[in-house]
C-alpha cells in the first residue's frame, strides 16, 4: 500500500464524496491474493445526499466499481494490474456466492481507470472508444472487460465534471480549484474540498523530495490552504468569544465583559491553532503510514504538547522516521 501524497488524496477525496451514496473500502485487500483495490464502492439504496450534486461521479456510483486514480498517463503494465484486480475480485465474489449456494443476481462490479492524462495512442492501443451516451473524454475497451477509462485531460469543463477535473492536472486541475472557491461559503462540499486540499498541500511539503511538478501543484494548492487556515482560527476565534462572554458574566462589570472579550479572543486564536495542528499531524500520519490506528492516535497529543522549535524539527523530519521511531519516542 503506497504512501504518495496523491494516492492518501484521492482515497480520502472518493470516501468524503462517496459515503453518502454507499459503502466505500479504501486499500481494500481480495482474498487469498496479494491485491489491494484502491477504492471499491457498493452503491447503498438508501441515500443521504442528492447524486446530482455529484454529476458525473453520481453515475459512475451508480452501480458495484473500482476506481483506480492515476496522478499520471498509466503505463500498460499498470492497467493489466487493474484489471487483474477486477478479475481476482469477481471470482471471488463467484466463490462466496458458491459458498452461501446464492446465485449472483446483483451488478458485477466495473473498473474506472481515471487517470489525469490518456493519449489517443494508448486509447488505441486498448481498443478503447466513446460512447455517445457518455460524456466525451470518456471512453470504453470491450465490454466484456466491465471497464472504463477517463481521460480528465479530454473531459469537458462543465459542472457536470467538476469533482472529477480536481483530480487533474496543471492547468485542468488549477480551473477546477478555481470553480470551487467560487462556490457559495456555505456549500458542504465546498469545504470538505478545501480541506482535502490544503491536507494535501501539507503531505507534500513534509515528503522526502519535490519535484518540480509538485511544487507547481503547491502553488494551485496554496489559496485553498491559506482559506483552510483562516476559516480555522475563525473557528477558535468564535469559540473563544462565547467563552469570554462567560467570562464577562461571571465578572458582571462592563470592564469585566471587555476583559473577558479580549481574553477569548486570544484564547479562541489558540484554540484554532491547536485544531490547525492536531488536523496537520493528524493527517501526516495518515499520509506516512496509510492509516490512523489508535497507538498513532495515542502519540498525536504528545507531539501537539512539544516545544515550537521540536514540533517544527519533528515535521521536517517526518518523512524519513519510521513508525517504531515515533512509538519509541513517545511512548
Amino acid at each position: 500500500m503506497t504512501k504518495n501524497p496523491f494516492d492518501q488524496f484521492s482515497k480520502q477525496y472518493f470516501e468524503e464524496f462517496l459515503s453518502p451514496l454507499g459503502e466505500v473500502r479504501t486499500n481494500y485487500e481480495i482474498p487469498g491474493e496479494p491485491r489491494f483495490v484502491d477504492i471499491w464502492f457498493t452503491p447503498s439504496t438508501h441515500l443521504t445526499t442528492s447524486p446530482q450534486e455529484l454529476g458525473i461521479l453520481a453515475r459512475i456510483a451508480a452501480t458495484p466499481c473500482l476506481l483506480e486514480p492515476f496522478r499520471k498517463q498509466p503505463t500498460e503494465r499498470e492497467i493489466r494490474s487493474c484489471l487483474g484486480k477486477l478479475i481476482h475480485l469477481e471470482a471471488d465474489l463467484h466463490r462466496q456466492a458458491n459458498r452461501d449456494e446464492d446465485t449472483i443476481s446483483w451488478d458485477l462490479p466495473r473498473l474506472w481507470i481515471i487517470a489525469a492524462a490518456c493519449s489517443d495512442k494508448l486509447l488505441n492501443k486498448l481498443i478503447a472508444s466513446e460512447d455517445e451516451t457518455w460524456l466525451p473524454g470518456i471512453y470504453f475497451p470491450s465490454k466484456v472487460f466491465l471497464t472504463g477509462i477517463i481521460a480528465i485531460d479530454k473531459l469537458p469543463r462543465t459542472r457536470e465534471t467538476l469533482w472529477l477535473r480536481i483530480l487533474g492536472k496543471g492547468l485542468i486541475q488549477q480551473q477546477a480549484i478555481a470553480e470551487v472557491m467560487a462556490l457559495p461559503k456555505q456549500d458542504i462540499k465546498r469545504s470538505t474540498v478545501i480541506k482535502l486540499l490544503a491536507t494535501w498541500k501539507v503531505s507534500i511539503e513534509v515528503s522526502s523530495e519535490i519535484d518540480a511538478e509538485e511544487r507547481e501543484l503547491m502553488m494551485n494548492l496554496s489559496q485553498a490552504y491559506l482559506e483552510w487556515e483562516q476559516e480555522t482560527e475563525l473557528r477558535g476565534v468564535e469559540i473563544g468569544k462565547e467563552i469570554g462572554k462567560e467570562i464577562g458574566k461571571e465578572i458582571g462589570k462592563e470592564i469585566g465583559k471587555e476583559i473577558g472579550k479580549e481574553i477569548g479572543k486570544e484564547i479562541g486564536k489558540e484554540i484554532g491553532k491547536e485544531q490547525e495542528r492536531r488536523e496537520i499531524v493528524e493527517n501526516l500520519l495518515l499520509a506516512r503510514f496509510g492509516e490512523l490506528d489508535s497507538q498513532l492516535a495515542a502519540i498525536v497529543q504528545p507531539i501537539l504538547n512539544l516545544p515550537a522549535i521540536e514540533y517544527a524539527g519533528l515535521l521536517l523530519q517526518f518523512s524519513s522516521l519510521s513508525r517504531e521511531d515515533l512509538l519509541a519516542r513517545f511512548e
